[in-house]
């Protein structure tokens, strides 16, 4: 795990029985890292968003959604390394045609959406973001041309709009929300789109934020 990684997050993998291995803060280390322990102990490596069955495995999660709802016409989607999105898009593709996908990252860890507009991977440096799941640098190859071929548009909102949404969960529906999993919500929230009078999905992603970080921003 990147020596950034939150501490709930730390100590819940702890608590599952891991054993963590600490790396620098770039996807690169963990690369490394990984690689080293691989010959090590003679392991499979399993990527965390760039893989096959990683990917369509997240793609269920609009199974469900369709089991609860027969028209969508937009879905938003957090952006990390990718591999959500990917799944998402090509199962809601499928079970909406007429879905538009919409990619939402915040504006500080914008390498999809700078990928998107010119159709490419961009790499950036390690984006100083509260959310910590955007904190990869560049999107996966196999997540990219999967974004290319499914997705519709990537947006951005900026940290403050995230905290606004948190809080919105928190106060409102009761439910705890980590930064990285408001991010597609609050480009609804906000309406970055200007939409009106449409049938609209998000993707929560995640409950793992420090305690202290959202009394904080609460």
């Amino acid at each position: 795990m990147p020596q950034n990684s939150s501490k709930i997050k730390i100590d819940a993998t702890r608590s599952y029985g891991a054993e963590i291995v600490f790396c620098g803060n770039s996807f690169n280390d963990r690369e490394h890292i990984a690689g080293q322990l691989q010959e090590k102990l003679h392991c499979i490596f399993v990527h965390p968003f760039d893989d096959e069955l990683v990917i369509a495995g997240q793609g269920t999660i609009v199974i469900e959604i369709r089991e609860e709802l027969d028209s969508l016409d937009y879905l938003f989607v957090p952006v990390g390394g990718g591999g959500l999105i990917s799944g998402c898009a090509i199962a809601a593709k499928h079970l909406y045609p007429h879905i538009k996908v919409i990619g939402v990252e915040t504006e500080p860890a914008n390498d999809c959406q700078q990928s998107f507009r010119c159709k490419k991977i961009v790499r950036i440096s390690p984006p100083q973001t509260i959310a910590d799941g955007m904190r990869t640098q560049a999107v996966g190859i196999r997540s990219f041309e999967i974004i290319l071929r499914y997705v519709d548009d990537v947006v951005t909102v900026t940290d403050e709009q995230v905290i606004d949404m948190m809080r919105f969960f928190f106060q409102r529906m009761k439910i705890v929300v980590e930064p990285t999993g408001a991010v597609a919500s609050a480009a609804i929230y906000h309406n970055i789109l200007n939409l009106s009078h449409k049938r609209i999905g998000t993707i929560i992603s995640g409950g793992n934020v420090e305690p202290s970080f959202l009394k904080q921003w609460l």
